[in-house]
């Protein structure tokens, strides 16, 4: 056979070190003007989702209060003391809804912007990873606006004094709301946050088990900080903390598993 009908393949440290070779080439004006490129789209898609959702922001915001509406009593509604509060709390909700239904945008464009520093094996695990933090933070905003507000809403109403007519500040409640949600939406990366300690070779599932019981007082110590004082909102906080921490320790076994096969 002719030695020169056959090519030798590169090696995945050669190809891993010629790409390593063009980053460091690169000059920092280049870098900054592809970042530049990337928060041009990421600014202009907020834009076009803020202005196409800003004629519905007060139907948003009916949306969103509805879950207190219905625990108000007859008597009672909603107010605003301020002059400006009708018109900024719709607008503050309505670019929160952008910058939420944007999210998988700006992660893409974040994506973009790193996948070429990276090496076949970081961007096999970065983007499931990156997919899997947006899924997560939705469904994090989900449990929060869906189970969580109604119920810390009913212990809050049903608690209230008898004498007293409780009438919420639209901007008191948007704040509330917002908190909650981020709250809850960040609670549910703990799953990826984990994943990543165990990949980076931080923490390992071994030591992880051997702190369980320490982390779940963690869970509940966090909740107690960052949730409204009642044991209702720690406990709604706390116990799904605990049970993404095992999720995250589960797929976190299973990946050590193939590793040592």
């Amino acid at each position: 056979m002719n030695p020169s009908s056959t090519q030798q393949l590169p090696s995945s440290n050669t190809v891993n070190d010629e790409q390593e070779n063009k980053l460091e080439e690169m000059p920092i004006t280049k870098h900054l003007m592809i970042l530049r490129k990337h928060l041009f789209k990421i600014v202009s898609a907020l834009l076009v989702l803020f202005f196409c959702l800003l004629p519905f922001a007060n139907q948003t915001y009916q949306l969103l209060s509805e879950p207190l509406r219905a625990q108000l009593p007859v008597s009672s509604s909603m107010i605003a003391t301020d002059v400006t509060a009708t018109f900024m709390a719709p607008f503050k909700l309505n670019f929160f809804v952008a910058l939420m239904l944007a999210m998988p945008f700006i992660i893409y464009q974040i994506w973009s912007f790193a996948k070429p520093a990276l090496y076949e094996k970081e961007k096999s695990l970065a983007f499931p990873l990156l997919v899997s933090s947006i899924v997560l933070f939705y469904a994090g905003i989900a449990f929060a606006y869906f189970i969580a507000l109604p119920s810390i809403l009913h212990f809050f109403m049903s608690v209230s004094p008898e004498t007293v007519a409780p009438m919420t500040d639209i901007n008191s409640y948007l704040a509330f709301c917002l908190k909650l949600f981020l709250v809850f939406g960040l609670t549910f990366e703990i799953p990826i946050i984990t994943l990543l300690l165990i990949l980076i070779g931080i923490v390992t599932t071994q030591s992880l088990v051997e702190k369980r019981r320490f982390i779940i007082v963690g869970c509940f110590f966090i909740s107690m900080f960052v949730t409204p004082p009642d044991a209702i909102s720690m406990i709604m906080l706390a116990v799904p903390m605990w049970l993404l921490f095992e999720l995250g320790l589960l797929f976190g076994k299973i990946i050590e598993k193939r590793k040592t096969a």
